[in-house]
């Protein structure tokens, strides 16, 4: 069967063998990631040859409020060559029945791989919608740009003469001022990184999850895969991180830093005990997360850039849509990015 039996656990177990032992495929294609977005239905099909799974797609849906139709979508899939075009059409028809039981109005797909026109085209020409090269963040769901630093096959050394000499001034200070960092999974831990990332969204204005998405992730993903890190200085804790390793790719999922001793530095110190845990797995890169300015007037943009250079800004290919219902599609992508600029405003409001 194409699409996964999830109570069958011998397929579910060949399934995420395929998924988690493919370079380049996301943790966001890993089945576990469905039990983190629990407001979502989840789904997954997959292609076969002989046996073995070839190509495999996680799907999530979401029910578009007011109305009888929902969103499926693909985040950061599918799990197999995004150039094959063939195969991708051969896992959207597994999907097919899918569609039809859920009542989806698209099918999104977001692969992490860089813009290409030529790929861009080929979708376009094959009757696929596409966000295109550089869309606004308001009408896409995951950042288009990231900071990624390739770390294949570099010695600590070498990667962090490849910094800017500020950004190893700064974790050299954090470091002799006697800033520690330190792993964890334990929800003590995770509080922590809570407390903090709760004054980080008010200070920088950012939407805040609950608790409780986090303490699904910890529970989620395996100490191979997932870690929290903290940076305490003299008993206090000054930030907070969560990472992902997997496919190839350590992944700085979410960060928070308090108000406190900022002047020591401890976000140097921690995303550098980071970059070293994808060093020590043998990762390829190790991924900053997403960018919404590549200007140097963007603090966070100015922090990744220290780390990675201009040169390590990688923009994907986007969103590429198979739509379903051409009305329904319509006026979600006109909506969009209205109610997330009025929910923007409302943020900035709140934290006056």
């Amino acid at each position: 069967m194409p699409i996964l039996n999830k109570n069958n656990k011998k397929q579910v177990e060949k399934y995420n063998q395929f998924v988690r032992n493919h370079t380049g495929a996301s943790f966001m294609q890993d089945l576990v990631w469905g039990k983190v977005k629990n407001n979502w239905s989840q789904e997954a099909v997959y292609l076969e040859e002989k046996g073995k799974i070839t190509a495999a797609m996680m799907l999530l849906f979401e029910k578009i409020s007011k109305t009888n139709t929902t969103l499926m979508y693909a985040p950061r899939g599918p799990v197999c060559d995004i150039y094959d075009i063939k195969t991708v059409e051969k896992l959207i028809q597994e999907a097919e029945p899918l569609a039809k039981k859920y009542n989806a109005f698209v099918l999104k797909l977001d692969p992490q791989v860089l813009y290409d026109d030529k790929l861009n085209q080929m979708y376009q020409e094959a009757g696929f919608k596409t966000s295109g090269k550089n869309p606004s963040p308001d009408t896409v769901i995951q950042p288009t740009h990231n900071m990624v630093l390739q770390i294949a096959g570099k010695t600590e050394d070498e990667i962090l003469k490849s910094f800017s000499e500020k950004t190893r001034y700064n974790v050299r200070l954090s470091k002799r001022k006697g800033v520690t960092v330190r792993f964890s999974r334990e929800e003590e831990d995770l509080k922590t990184f809570y407390e903090i990332y709760k004054i980080t969204t008010v200070r920088d204005k950012i939407g805040c999850r609950p608790y409780e998405y986090f303490k699904r992730m910890l529970e989620a993903y395996d100490e191979n895969h997932l870690r929290i890190y903290i940076a305490e200085h003299e008993g206090d804790k000054l930030s907070a991180a969560i990472a992902t390793n997997f496919g190839k790719e350590l992944f700085y999922v979410y960060g928070a830093s308090s108000n406190e001793k900022r002047n020591l530095m401890p976000n140097y110190a921690m995303q550098w005990e980071m970059i070293k845990w994808g060093i020590e797995t043998n990762c390829n890169t190790y991924n900053f997360g997403g960018l919404l300015s590549l200007n140097m007037d963007n603090g966070l943009y100015k922090f990744k850039v220290g780390f990675c250079g201009k040169d390590g800004v990688e923009e994907y290919i986007g969103e590429i849509d198979k739509v379903y219902k051409k009305g329904m599609y319509f006026m979600y992508t006109k909506g969009l990015p209205i109610m997330r600029r009025v929910n923007r405003k409302i943020r900035g409001l709140h934290t006056h």
